[in-house]
């Protein structure tokens, strides 16, 4: 799947949502090889193998997305020294994930989507005036996130590509929680993510 053809939406979250329901998953394990810790077995002749380096792909785009939007944050001018820095250092979180999808992708024998130019996913800049509108915006990235891993785990056919994805969507919800506390806003808002 060419992450350029891939429908966006008005919301960044929606987006993110949507991105995820069209291909499925992603997931960005972490090892220290910089790739996920697949069996032993070969994936080869197997369909299952296919969807899962799709999903792998979405995911992938879904990673240079956050890494693009997180640019604009630290670009904007708008954010106060402490707070840029917890906004680099989740960027590069998501560059950490992006490499491992990458890494996996190859591994299981596909190629991965490539990052598209930040202007392509139509990101609401002109809308972020102060910091709350930056950290709203990277809020709702992670909640989509989120709620779209939540959503897409059990679609991966290897189940260690789902326990990768299950430990992502932590990650993604920390970031959330993370992000909405410095909005001095509940950060577990819900007992459920939806």
């Amino acid at each position: 799947m060419d992450a350029s053809t891939t429908t966006r939406t008005s919301t960044p979250e929606l987006g993110r949502r949507n991105w995820f329901k069209q291909g499925g998953l992603f997931v960005a394990g972490l090892t220290a090889a910089g790739t996920l810790a697949l069996p032993a077995r070969s994936f080869a002749a197997s369909m299952s193998n296919d969807d899962d380096i799709k999903m792998l792909n979405v995911a992938l785009g879904l990673e240079y997305q956050a890494i693009a939007a997180y640019q604009v944050g630290a670009e904007s001018g708008l954010l106060q020294k402490p707070v840029l820095a917890v906004a680099v250092s989740f960027q590069g979180q998501h560059k950490a994930h992006a490499g491992v999808l990458e890494s996996t992708i190859h591994k299981l024998g596909g190629t991965p989507v490539m990052a598209m130019k930040p202007a392509a996913y139509g990101f609401p800049t002109d809308q972020l005036k102060n910091q709350a509108d930056v950290l709203r915006f990277a809020a709702g990235l992670e909640k989509g996130a989120a709620s779209a891993y939540l959503g897409t785990v059990p679609q991966f056919h290897n189940r260690d590509l789902a326990k990768a994805a299950a430990s992502i969507l932590g990650d993604e919800t920390m970031h959330w929680a993370i992000l909405l506390n410095a909005l001095g806003e509940n950060p577990v808002p819900a007992a459920f993510i939806a």
